[in-house]
């Protein structure tokens, strides 16, 4: 995967955001104004993700190339390189991931109205 692959990828979620509000090289990806996830233009060879806090444990054990992410909450967010250890199909789920995670943070109504996408 890469950084134009992972945007794209980003944006063909239902109600998926993007804008830039660390600056114009970093693209920050939303759902009904929560972050979900992000990657830096001046960086495009990794993702931030959020995640459950448990799974974000189990995915830095299964997978040594994923970290908590630099300047994010590390119990919740992880950095995830492109094309280093993790597939496209891998990166695709851990975005359905985090997508999903915000929306269901969501107020009961609003979550009603969005899909749970399949991780």
């Amino acid at each position: 995967m890469d950084i134009e692959s992972f945007r794209e990828y980003m944006l063909s979620l239902p109600g998926a955001t993007e804008d830039t509000p660390f600056g114009e090289d970093v693209l920050v990806f939303r759902i009904e104004g929560k972050i979900f996830g992000c990657v830096a233009i001046d960086n495009p060879n990794l993702c931030v993700l959020k995640c459950n806090a448990e799974k974000a444990i189990e995915l830095r054990e299964q997978y040594s190339d994923i970290e908590g992410a630099y300047h994010w909450n590390k119990k919740y967010w992880n950095q995830i390189p492109f094309n280093r250890g993790v597939d496209d199909s891998t990166i695709r789920m851990l975005a359905n991931h985090a997508y999903n995670e915000v929306v269901r943070k969501l107020p009961k109504k609003i979550q009603s109205q969005i899909p749970i996408l399949s991780e």
